[in-house]
């Protein structure tokens, strides 16, 4: 039989009804010949309620302990929706991580997958099981240990056992109908794409579009797994959702894909740093070992040996950046005069692989942001991106007026 994974996110599973609907669905799937492999979350609220009560507990928490405890609630769903199948005279049987075994490293709660042999479900497929239902999100270490892979690490669970299993294709269920070319909750003509190529789809869900974790989309992209995004609360068809595939299976594509926002950004600028050899590791490997994931770099033009040096970092990472200069500064490795914070600036990016054959996207995108009065902060670009930096009053703007410039309301 070919092999279909469907993936099935918190909201899908919320509770028993929407776990009845989602099997209904798998249920669809079989009959059309397919052993189905089913990867669940925990249900929507749960995985959040079961952190907490981790750090009520032990705020400085063992992290193998963690993993113990929030891992289960995908254990639950996942029996939930295997005993819901077999009401259905659908042959299921539920999976946790351990007994697939998908094998991980030892990074307990940011794990990285390393294997997922196949014997044991393909065993179970010959036997007469048509659906395997498995635990997202965990797996087990080489200690033999519950580990789990960071939040929204379903997503790449799915995607990782499409590609262990040369599935025909991973379906992702969730809470929208697809990849839209912006929020339409910020710009109401956000369309639909019908498919949208691996790298877009990458850089989209880097710049803070929620529809797909950033690793399952990275994962996707090296073992070529077709994707597709559909809403778990729609009828559906053959072309519903939205299909993230090779950039050669797509006929025609707008220069521009989609535009993506990140609103809780901070800007801060290191004045008057001495500009010297190794100035710049110095300063980034102090962030970087405080854990402050740096985006955004400009160094400003050097005079009398001294520079401005800026960067951005999420909003709830200031503090420990802020440390880690302090520190770095008291113990007379960095000097500089002082250290400016602006933690009221968004990130608005454009991303289409059309780029790379199309010139004036810059050109046009920073005339329109200067015709609707929108200060630029900081620019970067990447062969089929450009991110702008900007004042976080202006960032729906931003985001509309870049929309409706691209046209990418309307069909390539």
């Amino acid at each position: 039989m070919p092999v279909l994974v469907m993936k099935f996110g918190g909201t899908s599973v919320a509770n028993l009804d929407r776990i009845r609907r989602a099997a209904k669905r798998v249920g669809v799937e079989v009959a059309k010949g397919y052993d189905v492999i089913v990867i669940v979350s925990a249900m929507s609220g749960k995985t959040n309620e079961l952190v907490g009560w981790v750090n009520e507990t032990s705020p400085l928490f063992d992290a193998r302990e963690y993993d113990a405890v929030v891992s289960s609630g995908e254990n639950v769903t996942a029996g939930l929706m295997a005993l819901t199948l077999q009401e259905m005279d659908v042959p299921a049987r539920s999976w946790q991580g351990w007994q697939v075994p998908l094998k991980t490293n030892s990074s307990h709660s940011q794990a990285r997958i390393e294997e997922i042999p196949t014997d044991n479900i393909n065993q179970k497929f010959g036997e007469g099981m048509r659906v395997a239902v498995v635990a997202g999100f965990q797996g087990i270490s080489p200690e033999g240990r519950i580990t789990t892979l960071g939040r929204g690490g379903s997503d790449t669970t799915a995607v990782a056992f499409a590609a262990a299993f040369d599935a025909e294709r991973c379906d992702i269920y969730t809470d929208v109908d697809g990849v839209y070319t912006t929020d339409p909750r910020i710009c109401e003509t956000a369309r639909k794409l019908d498919r949208i190529a691996f790298e877009e789809m990458l850089e989209l869900a880097s710049l803070g579009a929620k529809v797909l974790q950033t690793r399952s989309v990275e994962l996707a992209m090296r073992y070529k797994v077709k994707l597709r995004v559909l809403s778990s609360f729609e009828e559906q068809s053959d072309e519903a959702g939205t299909l993230v595939c090779d950039e050669e299976d797509i006929m025609e594509n707008n220069v521009v894909n989609g535009v993506a926002y990140s609103r809780d950004e901070a800007k801060l600028t290191l004045l008057s740093v001495a500009d010297r050899p190794g100035i710049a590791a110095t300063i980034f490997t102090a962030l970087s070992d405080n854990g402050v994931n740096v985006d955004m770099i400009v160094q400003n033009i050097s005079e009398d040996g001294r520079t401005d040096m800026t960067f951005s970092c999420p909003t709830d990472q200031v503090g420990r950046a802020e440390q880690a200069l302090a520190d770095i500064k008291g113990a007379g490795t960095l000097n500089f005069a002082e250290l400016d914070v602006d933690a009221g600036v968004a990130k608005v990016s454009v991303v289409g692989i059309g780029m790379r054959s199309h010139t004036g996207v810059a050109a046009k995108m920073f005339q329109v942001l200067s015709q609707e009065g929108i200060n630029i902060k900081i620019i970067t670009t990447s062969e089929i991106k450009i991110s702008v930096l900007v004042d976080r009053k202006y960032m729906e703007l931003a985001v509309q007026a870049l929309h409706e410039a691209f046209e990418l309301d309307k069909a390539a």
